[in-house]
């Protein structure tokens, strides 16, 4: 592994540790201000482009981590691959609703790094599955 794909490997995990740790204020500095986090779905109220860290954060994660348990979901990284500035990522998503419901959904995350953040992120699930919850 190069020099650049070890540093963006610690930037990736640190982004998912982050982001699984429900901390949305220790988020932020880990995205460009322009990055843009794509939910490549049909279907599902959250599929599109968000841009910018405050839509991203506020008006994205936010809401969706308001309807799981405090903490939840965990984004758990099963296996990463790394290129240049771009990274794939496998991962699950494990966690529980406030309602009760068990989430146990599995993803793929397609990542850009430009200047040591997040620049562009796109997010593959089971749509299907997310839909019928």
């Amino acid at each position: 592994m190069g020099e650049l794909e070890a540093k963006n490997e610690k930037i990736v995990r640190h982004f998912f540790d982050t982001l699984s740790s429900a901390d949305l204020e220790k988020l932020r500095p880990l995205l460009h201000e322009d990055a843009v986090w794509g939910t490549m779905a049909t279907g599902i109220q959250s599929a599109g482009d968000k841009h910018g860290r405050k839509e991203i954060i506020d008006d994205f994660l936010g809401p969706i981590r308001g309807i799981f348990e405090p903490g939840d979901p965990k984004v758990l990284i099963q296996n990463l691959v790394l290129q240049g500035p771009y990274a794939a990522v496998e991962a699950k998503g494990l966690g529980k609703f406030k309602n009760g419901k068990d989430y146990n959904n599995r993803y793929a995350f397609f990542l850009e790094i430009k200047d040591d953040k997040v620049i562009a992120l796109r997010e593959y699930m089971d749509s299907y599955y997310v839909s019928t919850l």
